[in-house]
């Protein structure tokens, strides 16, 4: 499967961004799913990730509460809406999937870059 993350951009603090991330040359809907992200000089982490079927989420602390990642399977699309933005948000934003959702990164996208100005 092929991933193309789309959406990033320059955002004040307290504002939103939506990311979306299409798929092609396979089904979306067969993989688990993931947001990871790599702030500058920081080790990429894992933001959220999502069940084949969308009934199951994850989400790291620092982001509960202000992000939501969600799918539609017939669209080919994984999406994360990303609310009450802060600074330390700023980062690259990478869509990923597996067969696994514990580990759902066999695959990659090329990443969409979020910058939050204070």
């Amino acid at each position: 499967v092929q991933l193309q993350a789309s959406g990033g951009g320059l955002v004040q603090a307290g504002g939103s961004l939506r990311l979306s991330c299409a798929a092609s040359g396979s089904a979306l809907g067969i993989y688990a799913a993931a947001w990871y992200r790599q702030a500058p000089g920081k080790q990429r982490e894992l933001v959220a990730r999502i069940s084949t079927g969308g009934v199951s989420t994850n989400y790291a602390d620092s982001v509960k509460g202000r992000f939501t990642i969600s799918r539609d399977n017939a669209k080919n699309s994984l999406y994360l809406q990303m609310n009450n933005l802060k600074p330390e948000d700023t980062a690259v934003y990478y869509c990923t999937a597996g067969i696994a959702y514990s580990t759902p990164n066999r695959y990659w996208g090329q990443g969409t870059e979020v910058t939050v100005s204070s």
